[in-house]
């Protein structure tokens, strides 16, 4: 959708890109090494995912490829929709490990524990 505004101060009218966005659905899994996160991002590509930690502010988005092909469409059903969610991350992910894959559409991003904070075992001496 496209949206003609005009400047203030200007007499030319400035075309500004809108398009809606939408929470992608996330599954988020523990275990003692690493909190996984899996969105569903269909039709985004790896140039079109944006992954930003700012202090314990995780923020994903998502452009899918635009649909191919020229010319007027006769029906649509499908709605072109970015990809939008924030997190807040717990203190103890080692950021510096931090991994994002994407296949199929789908975002494996792995967070990593610190060993600060990896539940331990720990040894009973006798005596």
């Amino acid at each position: 959708m496209n949206t003609n505004v005009t400047k203030r101060g200007e007499n030319r009218a400035e075309t500004v890109q809108q398009r809606p966005a939408t929470a992608p659905r996330v599954d988020i899994y523990e275990n003692k090494d690493e909190l996984l996160l899996i969105a569903d991002m269909p039709g985004v590509s790896e140039s079109g995912l944006t992954i930003r930690l700012d202090e314990e502010q995780l923020e994903i988005h998502g452009r899918p490829i635009d649909l191919p092909g020229d010319g007027r469409p006769l029906a649509r059903e499908f709605r072109q929709l970015d990809y939008r969610r924030s997190f807040l991350v717990p203190h103890g992910i080692d950021r510096d490990r931090i991994d994002a894959k994407l296949k199929d559409g789908v975002l494996w991003l792995h967070l990593p524990k610190s060993e600060a904070v990896k539940p331990r075992q720990i040894a009973v001496k006798a005596g």
